[in-house]
């Protein structure tokens, strides 16, 4: 089957800028500083804008973007050779047909609705734009109705709800991109285009052309390219074509890693890399290295028929409840699937990590629920967590880590013969969004902190929601559904504002007419991080440790919100003295949000368990976390102090234990925990700092 990655090889670019290449109002934009470092030698340049050639020569001036082949300036009215330094006149030949200028402007004055005109620099003889505020598509239509009774042939085009564009009837984008091609002896199959509006929606309806839809499109383009073969872009502006540019390998992987500002002289950094430097680096590497064959062996302690265990079976007796660990965990099997994806070419592992995604998919429910989880001994799933609440988050694991391995391996047998079952996971998670806002509802205890009190819209499960929405539209992509995966990978986006406007509270965020308790509270200040919960009633101020690591990791939040989280964390130790505990600050008796089963087994008194305990599988990703920050040096200092408490252990060393208590350190839980192994492994590889 043809895709995107098996057709002709891409020899032309057509990009538009604004709110595409770089933000409208500041400018800024990622894009010049990995073109300058990657441009390939073969591929031609061209902007395709409304803006115009000389507006366009300010900014390449101004080194805000770097300097291309062509430019299709004024939304395909004119076509500039920047090697020649001139307009291409004979293009303009072209536009002449049943084009006049003074016959637009009386027949657009005429108009019942307001309209007034944009500034000069966006006019000029082939082409009027206006502000037209609020059209529906019955007006627009009316309007390209008029002017066939006037017998002009023009082209209208409306976009951001705003922008009415008058042109002659040959001039849009997509036209004169295509003359472009014919004058260079190329076709629609050579070209990469990518927009953010309705202008260019031209552009996309060429045939057999590739594309990107930038994350922060309109809604107008997103429903235009639905039944296309775009690439629909995770982030913004700039970073959603690079994005787009690495996906179709135009630019290499590394450009994506280059993307994220330096911070390294921010004072307070400033001050953790002074304290780092201090330390003997080759210690700490040396007790990395022999952490990463130690995590080897613990991993593969958990090797079982059935895929991986919680813990080793040999090395933790079970007693009572404490049976339930004799199983393959949906979330644990799927987070240590993920974290141990480096060593795919160990055949051990590799077999007991597809056996563990086939094991919980053969235990789906008939309403696509994942199975909490399976017990080894005798193959019969479990649907439910403590006090029979259902687990939400398994499921969105597992969608998860489907996806990572498939993306893997690309073994596309393997995801054609579960894609069907992923599909009832995915509207089984679907209908715990029971108001339609895009956010799951989660029932109290219903995720891997199934001690704890949260509910309704948790953090750590809307941004786990995100990604797995993000996941199963790059798999319906590997199956050439391009359709449906754009309908997934938008709706993505939707979870992502939901997310940001709900869990980052600002004082400077603008409310909606209507809002919830949650939102009214906007008001009471700014934060640093996401919230970890909200609620129609209320709302908690604490920090998810876990939920802000994971919403960089996957793109939720951009690496200026990262960074204020990271100087947070810093701030209140919670990654001292091992990485990290998972929530600050802890629940205490008294306090609103104590619940009193947190007394049961002792296990969520505070600094314990879930109420702040340390997590050595959260600690690897959190390693990533810093990491994907820029800070390599912190990164590496995290990891050191992650294998010193892998290192602790119960009865003897290298256990790789479950949990630790929050303030001293201590080993706690079980021995030879498969995520805590899988998730150091893949910390060490994320670093790069394991000889091959």
């Amino acid at each position: 089957m043809e895709t995107n990655l098996t057709k002709s090889p891409i020899k032309l670019l057509s990009f538009d800028i604004d709110n595409t290449l770089i933000e409208f109002h500041t400018l800024k934009s990622n894009f010049k500083k990995i073109w300058k470092t990657y441009k390939p030698e073969d591929v031609i340049l061209t902007y395709n804008t409304g803006r115009l050639i000389d507006d366009v020569l300010r900014l390449i001036k101004k080194g805000v973007l770097p300097k291309p082949d062509y430019i299709i300036g004024g939304v395909g009215t004119l076509i500039y050779d920047c090697n020649k330094d001139c307009i291409v006149k004979e293009f303009n030949d072209v536009l002449d047909e049943g084009w006049d200028l003074d016959a637009v402007e009386k027949l657009i004055q005429s108009i019942d609705h307001p309209i007034s005109d944009q500034p000069a620099k966006f006019q000029h003889s082939y082409k009027r734009s206006y502000f037209f505020h609020d059209a529906n598509d019955e007006l627009i239509e009316s309007i390209e109705a008029d002017f066939v009774k006037a017998n002009m042939l023009v082209n209208i085009v409306y976009s951001g709800n705003k922008f009415l564009d008058v042109l002659p009837k040959w001039a849009n984008k997509g036209n004169a991109l295509q003359w472009l091609l014919t004058k260079l002896n190329l076709t629609a199959d050579n070209v990469l285009v990518a927009g953010d509006s309705g202008n260019d929606s031209a552009m996309f309806n060429m045939k057999g052309i590739r594309g990107i839809v930038v994350a922060n499109a309109h809604e107008e383009l997103y429903k235009f390219t639905k039944y296309r073969q775009v690439y629909h872009s995770e982030g913004d502006h700039g970073d959603g074509v690079i994005e787009g540019l690495v996906y179709y390998k135009v630019l290499p992987e590394e450009a994506k890693t280059c993307l994220e500002e330096d911070h390294t002289d921010d004072y307070f950094i400033q001050q953790e890399l002074n304290h780092i430097a201090e330390d003997d680096d080759k210690e700490k590497l040396e007790l990395i290295r022999e952490g990463y064959e130690k995590a080897i062996i613990a991993l593969k302690k958990n090797i079982t028929p059935l895929g991986f265990s919680a813990c080793s079976i040999k090395d933790n007796v079970p007693s009572g409840t404490d049976e339930n660990y004799h199983s393959v965990w949906a979330r644990d099997g799927a987070i240590t699937v993920i974290g141990s994806l480096s060593l795919i070419h160990d055949e051990e592992i590799h077999k007991c990590q597809r056996q563990t995604l086939v094991t919980l998919f053969e235990h789906i429910s008939r309403n696509g629920q994942i199975p909490s989880n399976v017990r080894i001994k005798d193959n019969v799933a479990d649907y439910s967590g403590v006090g029979g609440i259902c687990s939400i988050d398994s499921g969105i694991w597992v969608v998860i880590a489907f996806y990572e391995y498939v993306n893997v391996t690309k073994d596309i047998d393997f995801l054609r013969k579960y894609i069907s079952d992923i599909k009832e996971t995915m509207r089984w998670l679907g209908a715990h969004d029971s108001n339609n806002d895009a956010l799951l509802e989660i029932p109290e205890a219903g995720d891997w902190t199934d001690l704890f009190g949260g509910s309704y819209n948790i953090l750590y499960d809307e941004i786990l929601w995100y990604r797995a929405n993000v996941c199963y539209g790059r798999m319906l992509e590997m199956l050439g559904d391009y359709e449906e995966a754009g309908e997934y990978i938008r709706w993505s986006q939707v979870i992502k504002k939901e997310i940001l406007q709900n869990f980052w509270p600002s004082t400077q965020q603008k409310l909606f007419q209507s809002v919830s308790f949650a939102e009214r509270q906007f008001t009471l200040g700014d934060t640093s991080y996401l919230i970890a919960q909200t609620t129609p009633f209320d709302f908690s101020w604490r920090c998810d440790i876990f939920g802000n690591v994971l919403a960089f990791l996957h793109g939720t939040v951009d690496a200026e919100k990262a960074h204020q989280t990271f100087k947070f964390i810093l701030g209140v130790g919670v990654n001292d003295p091992f990485p990290i505990r998972n929530v600050y600050p802890v629940v205490t008796p008294g306090d609103p949000d104590w619940r009193p089963y947190y007394t049961v087994n002792l296990l969520n008194l505070p600094h314990h368990y879930h109420n702040g305990g340390i997590w050595p599988f959260v600690g690897g990703f959190w390693v990533k976390f810093v990491n994907k920050l820029g800070l390599r040096e912190v990164a590496i200092s995290e990891l050191y102090k992650l294998a010193l408490i892998n290192k602790q252990g119960l009865t003897e060393e290298w256990e790789f234990t479950e949990w630790a208590h929050g303030t001293s350190g201590k080993a706690m839980g079980k021995a030879y925990q498969a995520w805590s192994a899988a998730q150091y492994i893949s910390a060490c590889n994320d670093l790069k700092v394991i000889n091959n």
